[in-house]
Parts: C-alpha cells; sequence; structure tokens
C-alpha cells in the first residue's frame, strides 16, 4: 500500500461518514475487510468533490467499489451515456479498459482515468480494426454489427453498435435498413449464437468468446439443478447456448439484475461474474444466492487503493485518436438513436423461433 494510505485510520468521522455505505455491504464485506476499505472509500468520495470527478462502476466491481464509490453503476455503455450527461470534468472508469475507451468517444472534452491499463478483455481483444476490414471485403454490401465490447479502433470500422440487451433488435433493424437477410454480428460468437435463434435474419459470427462465460457449460447447469432444484437460474447471453436453454432467464446484466429485485425469487443462481451476485444480493436481502463463481482478472484488476491513486495523481489516462473516436461515435451513436425496445432481450431459447446455426469466420 502506498504512503499515502497509511494515514489512512478508521476514524470515528470515516466511521460515520461510510455508515450507509456499511449498512448496504455489511453481509458480502468482513468487518476486518471495512476497517481498511472505509478510510479509502471516504478519501475517494472526498477527492471526487474536490476535482469534480464521477466514479464509473460496472456491475462486476467488488462491492466496496460498486456501493462504495461509484456515482454510475450498471453496464458499460450505461455507464458512459450517464457520464456524458454529467458536468463532471474527469471519469475515472472502474471496468476495463475498453470501456474507458468508449466513455472517451462519448465524452470527448472530459478526461478519462483508468486505474489499471492491464485491465483488458479477452472479447475485446479477440478482434482488431485491420479483422474488421479484412470481414467487410469478404461480405461486401453486408451491415456490420459489433458489440460495445470491443476496442474503439474495432467500433470505427462498424456501421453500428450493440449491446447484449438491444442485439436482436438492432440486427433486425439494419438487416431492414440495409435491405439484406444477414447481418455480420461481432465478436462473441455465442451472443451471435444466440441472436441467430431468436430472428430470421441469418447470422454471420466472429470466433471471439468472453473468457468467464465460455467457461460454462452444459454439466454445471444440470449439477445446479440437481443441488437446488428450487432455484432460480439466470444466463448471461454471452454463455453457450447450451447453458442457455437449461436456464429460467437469460439477458443482460441489466436485465439480470431487474428480474431479481422486480420478481423477489427466493433462491436464485447468476450465470456470470462473480460480483455480480455480491452487488445484487446488496439490494435483495431477502433472496439467497447461489454463486458458481468465476471471476474475471481483468475486472479484477481495479482496487480501492488504484481508483484512489489514479485520481490522486490523475493517473493512467485513456485517449482515442480524433478520427477514430469521430467514426466509433457514430457506430455507437446509430445505437443510441434507436428507440429503446420494449423489454430487454430475454433470449428465450425455450420458445426459440428456430434451431439455426451461424456462418462462423
Amino acid at each position: 500500500m502506498a504512503d499515502g494510505f497509511s494515514a489512512m485510520d478508521f476514524t470515528p468521522a470515516v466511521e460515520a461518514q461510510t455508515r450507509p455505505i456499511w449498512d448496504k455491504v455489511k453481509t458480502r464485506v468482513t468487518p476486518l475487510e471495512w476497517r481498511a476499505q472505509a478510510p479509502l472509500i471516504a478519501a475517494i468520495n472526498t477527492l471526487k468533490k474536490q476535482k469534480n470527478a464521477v466514479i464509473l462502476a460496472h456491475n462486476y466491481m467488488t462491492p466496496e467499489i460498486f456501493h462504495g464509490v461509484g456515482d454510475f453503476v450498471g453496464d458499460s455503455l450505461g455507464l458512459a451515456r450517464e457520464a456524458a450527461r454529467s458536468d463532471a470534468a474527469i471519469i475515472v472508469q472502474a471496468g476495463v479498459h475498453f470501456m474507458a475507451e468508449t466513455s472517451k468517444v462519448l465524452c470527448p472534452d472530459k478526461t478519462v482515468l483508468i486505474p489499471d491499463l492491464r485491465a483488458g478483455c479477452s472479447l475485446a481483444s479477440s478482434i482488431t480494426g485491420a479483422d474488421v476490414r479484412l470481414i467487410k471485403q469478404r461480405y461486401p454490401g453486408l451491415p456490420v454489427v459489433t458489440y460495445v465490447n470491443t476496442t474503439a479502433e474495432v467500433k470505427a470500422e462498424t456501421d453500428v453498435c450493440c449491446t447484449s440487451a438491444n442485439a436482436v433488435q438492432v440486427v433486425e433493424h439494419v438487416a431492414r435498413e440495409w435491405g439484406v437477410d444477414r447481418v455480420i454480428l461481432i465478436p462473441d460468437e455465442f451472443l451471435a449464437r444466440n441472436v441467430a435463434r431468436q430472428t430470421d435474419v441469418g447470422i454471420i459470427a466472429w470466433k471471439g468468446r468472453c473468457e468467464v462465460h465460455e467457461r460454462f457449460d452444459r454439466d454445471d447447469m444440470l449439477e445446479l439443478r440437481a443441488a437446488y432444484p428450487g432455484a432460480e437460474i439466470l444466463a448471461h447471453p454471452e454463455c453457450p447456448t447450451e447453458v442457455l436453454e437449461l436456464a429460467d432467464f437469460a439477458g443482460s446484466t441489466a436485465a439480470m439484475n431487474d428480474y431479481v429485485i422486480q420478481r423477489k425469487p427466493r433462491q436464485v443462481v447468476l450465470i456470470t461474474e462473480c460480483s455480480m451476485a455480491d452487488n445484487v444480493a446488496c439490494d435483495a436481502p431477502d433472496t439467497e444466492f447461489v454463486r458458481p463463481c468465476n471471476l474475471c482478472p481483468h475486472m479484477k484488476r481495479i482496487s480501492l487503493e488504484n481508483i484512489y491513486e489514479a485520481l490522486a495523481g490523475d493517473r493512467f489516462e485513456v485517449t482515442v485518436a480524433a478520427e477514430v473516436a469521430e467514426r466509433a461515435r457514430l457506430a455507437v451513436q446509430r445505437m443510441i438513436d434507436l428507440p429503446p425496445p420494449a423489454q430487454p432481450a430475454r433470449y428465450d431459447l425455450v420458445k426459440a423461433r428456430h434451431h439455426v446455426d451461424v456462418e462462423l469466420i
């Protein structure tokens, strides 16, 4: 721990200042951990006010970050959109690098910091801008829909972006607008396969995968069903199709959060990154969470310590070349301009219209 932290004691003033946060996270953080975390939380929240900064905390952050210092919490695109509407001069991205790039693309006049430059993403690193240019040469005239979990360079080669919540809507929209019956949907292979089973539009996909979600399989689901027969199982659409077929519900992190908060299941399993369950559990005290845990090593590079260091020292600023940012912003804006879906995509594969495969590049 840096010297600046050594003077941070768990004083009565710190305890009083952070008491509301402790009341929320105390089922997920031990009292011993809290004595070390609370002074940092208090210091970070003070620094934010002094420097006109906001912290964007992704759903996969640990509870002390998510509930302790996050000004806006949620999925990557939702965070960037909220930041763009804020009056803050500085954005600290408590997430991974492509998220910080998206924030910079949407907020070009703000300073964007990331606490650890090594916080990458297996999915974002699976494809490059050069790859997308070659794909467009191979499939001339077909629109390219790119998941927001990509670099700014890839977004810049894209016609329109999508999220896991609106991927079906975006695919069907661009197919109508372009007058085509096939759409390129990259880079997540499993998202593409799961979208393909919800639409009449043919899908051309790339073999990119999230290293957290690809590790769940059919055997995991069957074991969970046997061990917890009363549990409701919710899965992310970056999981393999065999996982979604055995889930009670499949949707984005925002959709899973809303499902638990609104339905209040007695017992639930979230098939996604570990910290998601911890963060939802803080807002759903009457629900028991079963945790089949797959950690994202990149998300876990972000800590209270390096958030403080980034903010205190204006460390690790994220920049995007103006020409790249302008083109990437257009792809993101096209998605934002679409009317919101009546409800987030459920990926209900039990009732899927098709049992079709995708064309894998």
